[in-house]
């Protein structure tokens, strides 16, 4: 019961605090608007009371939509760290929109030092918010402490343990139990914590402890097998009394292919109009520095097993692969250039991937497409691997946004089927949005380390 109080209590002030926050954020805005740009001196046609409240509003809502895409009101699920750039990626695209809307409502280019100077002021304010009701969260809701069972091997548990630790102040696993434990142990256990995990633990047994779990109310947590991946996505039937669950297993429609391609060719055309200086520049620094090739080549794999030839900025030496066989770039590789770790840091060596979308050999949005040799690896150990060959590689995606660079294949197999079997142009916007906010998390591009790198050649 006390934790069902405390639950309740986390949602109210979650609530609060990022109310409290879209206030903030909007009230300066508000006062910039109505005592500067509002001005028959600046835009063609001053706005009444009205005209005001719909122009905030427009505001609000953007900056409530931005918010969400970027995480900026999960107070609480993030570290105040993260939670300042969610929040200041979410201000700076807000105020951005606002500055061409204002511009439109002008009729001309006005300009642009009020908005901002009106984001450094909210950008500093909203980082002394954050911290502070990051504290406060943290000072009134301590971390949950939970049980995780698990199934075979340890391993897996051991990884996801320590992932739910690193957010210490959100989860701490307290105890682990293998799932030979007598049943009785375990509901004991489960009814000392304050929720439970599971991880491969074998099907009778989970669906046990999720049903004893739901009688009283406790929070279970539960790392997805690909078969809950596939049926999550599934459609429900009512055509008699017996409910079905359809999975049609197609990967997208044709509908949802052509809206694809359309966005595809879209945004690579714009993106290659508006980076061709940036690709320009790049080319020029890389033939300067060594006289080698601008470009890297190499063979990925795609749609149906499709093998195209991927396009990079050559980042490392020429004979980067001298031995005959891939090696994965690890955290400090001394084959990468000094122009290659400035176009890796800031990712300006994947735009020459805008022409191969614009051919349409890969996609803006899909799993990330996998060096041949790799996906040859990697469906041995995993057969299941090959699922996410359903769609074109993409340039992002969700393995991209929600994993790391060196995270596993089976994890990484996780995340692109749950792109796959929950696709949607939404979703693919939204990831694209997310993306700016990738780019700026050092551990999204992390490399692999020296043991992991000769792992991925030990079986050549």
């Amino acid at each position: 019961m006390n934790t069902m109080r405390s639950n309740r209590y986390k949602r109210i002030y979650r609530f609060a605090a990022s109310l409290a926050a879209l206030v903030m954020q909007s009230i300066p805005f508000a006062v910039l608007w109505m005592r500067y740009y509002n001005d028959p001196n600046r835009i063609t046609q001053t706005f009444a009371l009205r005209g005001n409240w719909l122009v905030i509003g427009i505001y609000v809502v953007l900056l409530f939509t931005f918010g969400n895409v970027y995480g900026g009101f999960k107070i609480g699920y993030q570290k105040a760290g993260s939670l300042i750039l969610s929040q200041g990626i979410t201000l700076f695209v807000t105020d951005l929109l606002m500055y061409i809307i204002i511009d439109l409502l002008a009729r001309r280019i006005i300009v642009a030092w009020p908005m901002a100077l009106l984001f450094v002021l909210q950008l500093l304010a909203t980082a002394l918010l954050a911290h502070l009701l990051t504290h406060i969260y943290d000072a009134n809701f301590p971390p949950r402490k939970l049980l995780m069972v698990y199934g075979e091997y340890e391993e897996p548990a051991l990884r996801l343990r320590q992932k739910m630790n690193g957010m210490a102040e959100k989860y701490e696993v307290t105890c682990l139990l293998h799932q030979s434990e007598p049943y009785e142990t375990l509901c004991t256990r489960i009814e000392e914590s304050q929720g439970v995990v599971l991880i491969d633990v074998d099907t009778p047994l989970r669906n046990q402890i999720m049903k004893y779990c739901y009688v009283r109310s406790i929070r279970v947590y539960v790392a997805p097998n690909l078969t809950d991946i596939l049926l999550k996505s599934a459609e429900a039937l009512h055509f008699f009394d017996t409910p079905l669950l359809l999975s049609r297993n197609t990967g997208l429609s044709i509908e949802q292919k052509l809206a694809k391609r359309v966005m595809d060719l879209v945004i690579s055309g714009l993106g290659i109009l508006v980076t061709s200086p940036i690709m320009l520049a790049v080319a020029a620094a890389i033939k300067l520095y060594d006289g080698g090739p601008v470009f890297f080549r190499q063979a990925r794999a795609t749609c149906g097993g499709k093998v195209f030839m991927i396009t990079k900025f050559r980042s490392m030496v020429t004979d980067a692969e001298k031995a005959g066989y891939a090696i994965p770039a690890t955290e400090r590789d001394p084959r990468i250039t000094p122009v290659g770790r400035v176009i890796r840091a800031a990712r300006i060596d994947e735009l020459p991937q805008l022409f191969d979308i614009f051919r349409g050999d890969m996609s803006v949005v899909g799993p990330r497409p996998e060096r041949v040799e790799h996906v040859d690896k990697y469906t041995e150990e995993i057969p299941e691997f090959a699922y996410r060959l359903k769609v074109k590689g993409g340039l992002t995606g969700y393995a991209q946004i929600y994993g790391k660079y060196n995270t596993t294949a089976y994890d990484k197999l996780k995340l692109d089927l749950m792109y796959i079997e929950n696709y949607s142009l939404l979703l693919d916007i939204k990831l694209i949005l997310m993306t700016v906010k990738i780019m700026f998390m050092k551990e999204s591009t992390e490399g692999f380390t020296a043991e992991a790198s000769e792992k991925m050649h030990d079986a050549k």
